[in-house]
């Protein structure tokens, strides 16, 4: 597969869609798109705010509606359109992969990786149509009862900047599979492939106002989606902070349903029984992947004591050898953060780690004079209460904490607010086992780390949100259950 050179990729859409159609906002604004990697503007989108919200939600109501064409599709037909839906994003796949290394940054061959999965994802739920089915109940006394699950109706959906194409395809799925419609803000720094992919959606055939896409604002549309009085459940994936906005919002609003996926300082456990080599790989996957900017990466790193300073020696070794750079060559491992607050923010806790006493062991400067790299960096000797260790940096910056007891590092990897995933490395299946049910986290992962399928279900505890996405749990959070109760009729004596 080659690799496209990136003055040649065309942008073909920048509007808002709504109801089937590319259309301006109605106030005319528009959100400049820059590219990371050069600093340099991409193009500028239609930028939504609350009106054309209003607009986008009208349209989805009205697809809704009971007797409109979507809610008496059979529930295969919906199926076929989703299959179909994957095979345009097959056909597209290395246009949507250019779309999304452009205005995020991600390696080339990476963002073909996302892409690959979400069409997985997609045939995933089309299976699912026609089996989301209810029960019968046998109940006491003459009565036959039995539930139904309904689609919730109109959909708000709120994605981040870090997975563009693939967070797309982890709102839409679930909630197409169980008949629900669709608005769906991407985020205003990675708009491009969720705006292209309208189009696929609309040439899938699905139907007018089934799915909205509004580029925009997260203070505007963000807001109107999260407060709109006609929308049924809103979804939101991103900050913490952003996130109890949105539950704020919707709790003064409908109190429409909520599901949140929100932010993580998971640990990684690595105890000194483990292949070394092995774990040094496992652990720098963990937090390098994405250029740190992954919710649930292993960004606090707990090392026994035995095996602590071989580990930090191999973990420079290889981050020395991370290639940085254009993310359009085919090298390069590790492109720029996504924006310059982003990059700010990264050498900031750099900064942080150097001030409270942590030893920088590799990186953790700019790189080149163009464009928002930072070198991957890696701090020893941190400290449990050090900002490295206690704040979501999304960043490459591996912290590595010493441990010598088990009890020990448990209750430490567990004093965060956070609770979105954590891993272990070990020989010892028992220990494996006894971790992984201590941990507070809804993803464990036992020698490896941040995998993650169209089938298994993925979510937080504590502050790293509600609900799950993903799986047949994904589903869950799409459809209401309606218990039916029959009386059965008494025959005459």
């Amino acid at each position: 597969m080659a690799v496209p050179d990136p003055s040649s990729i065309e942008i073909k859409y920048k509007q808002l869609f709504i109801d089937n159609c590319f259309v301006d906002s109605v106030n005319r604004k528009t959100i400049p798109v820059i590219n990371p990697a050069t600093e340099e503007l991409i193009c500028e989108v239609q930028a939504a705010e609350k009106e054309d919200v209003d607009k986008a939600v009208a349209a989805a109501r009205r697809a809704f509606k009971i007797g409109s064409p979507w809610r008496t599709m059979d529930a295969s037909k919906r199926g076929k359109l989703l299959e179909k839906l994957a095979q345009l994003l097959e056909e597209n796949k290395e246009y949507i992969a250019a779309l999304d290394t452009l205005d995020n940054g991600k390696p080339y061959f990476d963002a073909v990786d996302d892409v690959t999965s979400i069409i997985d994802l997609l045939q995933y739920y089309a299976g699912w149509c026609d089996k989301i089915c209810g029960k019968t109940i046998p109940v006491d006394g003459d009565y036959f009862t039995y539930t139904v699950h309904e689609p919730v109706g109109v959909c708000g959906q709120i994605i981040p900047w870090n997975y563009p194409i693939a967070m797309m395809a982890w709102k839409i799925g679930p909630a197409l599979a169980c008949g629900n419609t669709v608005v769906l803000k991407p985020s205003e720094v990675t708009p491009l492939s969720a705006i292209y992919c309208a189009q696929l959606i609309k040439e899938a055939g699905f139907p007018p106002g089934v799915v909205n896409i509004l580029p925009g604002y997260g203070d505007t549309a963000g807001q109107a989606i999260a407060a709109h009085m006609d929308i049924d459940k809103v979804s939101f994936t991103g900050s913490t902070v952003t996130g109890r906005k949105v539950m704020r919002a919707a709790a003064d609003s409908n109190l429409k349903r909520v599901t949140l996926e929100l932010g993580g300082k998971s640990p990684l456990i690595i105890f000194a029984d483990c292949d070394l080599d092995y774990a040094v790989n496992v652990a720098h996957g963990a937090i390098m992947a994405n250029h740190g900017q992954n919710c649930c990466a292993g960004s606090r790193t707990f090392v026994q004591d035995t095996i602590y300073d071989e580990f930090v020696e191999k973990s420079r070794q290889l981050v020395e050898n991370r290639t940085v750079g254009d993310p359009f060559d085919p090298l390069t491992q590790h492109g720029p953060q996504v924006n310059k607050a982003q990059f700010d923010k990264v050498l900031s806790y750099v900064e942080k780690g150097k001030a409270q006493g942590a030893r920088l062991v590799y990186g953790g400067e700019r790189v080149g004079e163009k464009g928002y790299f930072v070198r991957p960096t890696i701090f020893a000797d941190v400290k449990d209460d050090m900002s490295i260790a206690t704040d979501e940096i999304f960043g490459a910056v591996q912290s590595i904490l010493r441990f010598s007891d088990l009890d020990d590092v448990l209750e430490r990897a567990n004093r965060t607010s956070y609770g979105l995933a954590a891993g272990v490395i070990t020989s010892n299946i028992d220990r494996a086992f006894t971790v992984s049910k201590a941990l507070q986290a809804g993803s464990v992962w036992v020698n490896c780390y941040d995998i993650i399928s169209s089938q298994t279900p993925f979510g937080g505890f504590k502050q790293s949100g509600q609900g799950r996405e993903l799986g047949e749990y994904g589903l869950q959070e799409y459809y209401e259950v309606k218990t039916v109760t029959v009386k059965i009729p008494q025959k005459n004596s």
